[in-house]
């Protein structure tokens, strides 16, 4: 994965991502905290980053709207 600040090439183990998931698949994301500049970085996940990201374990969350 690259940072999106330093621009460097950071590897991480899955523990280190999270796998956000919106109301549809066009809101899907993954962040991670990147080591070398300490920038919280955030991406578009497409189904083949999920794919990637689910099979390697990756911490998920689903962003349910509040009712009121």
């Amino acid at each position: 994965m690259y940072c999106s600040e330093c621009r460097e090439k950071v590897e991480l183990p899955a523990e280190d991502f999270r796998l956000t998931f919106g109301r549809t698949a066009a809101q899907a994301h993954y962040s991670f905290g990147c080591p070398l500049c300490g920038a919280a970085v955030r991406k578009p996940a497409g189904e083949k980053i999920v794919a990637a990201l689910t099979g390697a374990g990756v911490r998920t969350m689903r962003l349910v709207p509040v009712e009121g």
